[in-house]
């Protein structure tokens, strides 16, 4: 089995921030949440106050005024195509997408692409609030050890070494940084 990181990974860019301009082109209301998101960007961020899970609540509050119903099935439409070469020639049955992107947003590029195996956050999309941990580092070996117990990672993929923690219980691991795969440098 292959796990994979999805933004950066598998999809060329980061899925939530493109969600958010697509949403931010169809509902201009969003614009209204500015002066909080800047403030909590700046807090975080700069001044290092609160959680990343903090922040991304302040953020996911833009989906209150999307129809998601609607929204996220075009956005797919019009973005499934960002999804890698080097990931569509690889490609197997039993593939493990491990993101810390919301597991609604993802669902549906999982479900076109024959992904059978999502572990996501768990965001609500009416509230944006977190039920549960931000799916990230060690709480994705947490999610991945719940889920398939001791079953061997034969290739994991992440454009990011916050996998690391991953990339350790997998037999090779792979940075990805646009369709260029490296081995994994675990003294980073």
């Amino acid at each position: 089995m292959n796990v994979y990181d999805f933004d950066k990974t598998i999809y060329d860019g980061d899925s939530t921030a493109d969600f958010y301009i697509f949403s931010l082109k169809r509902h201009k209301k969003i614009l209204l949440l500015a002066p909080s998101l800047i403030g909590a960007f700046i807090k975080f961020y700069v001044f290092k106050i609160g959680t990343k899970t903090q922040f991304k609540e302040k953020m996911y509050r833009f989906l209150t005024y999307c129809d998601l119903e609607k929204d996220i099935p075009d956005f797919w439409e019009s973005h499934i195509g960002r999804i890698k070469n080097f990931y569509k020639n690889q490609q197997r049955p039993d593939d493990v997408i491990i993101s810390a992107s919301p597991y609604f947003l993802l669902e549906p590029a999982c479900k076109n692409l024959g992904i059978a195996h999502l572990m996501a956050s768990n965001v609500d999309k009416n509230t944006g609030k977190y039920n549960g941990i931000n799916c990230h580092g060690e709480e994705k070996v947490r999610r991945y050890r719940e889920k398939f117990g001791n079953a061997e990672i034969n290739e994991f993929y992440s454009d990011s070494y916050s996998d690391t923690p991953l990339a350790k219980i997998s037999n090779k691991a792979f940075i990805v940084k646009g369709e260029e795969l490296s081995e994994w440098d675990f003294s980073k």
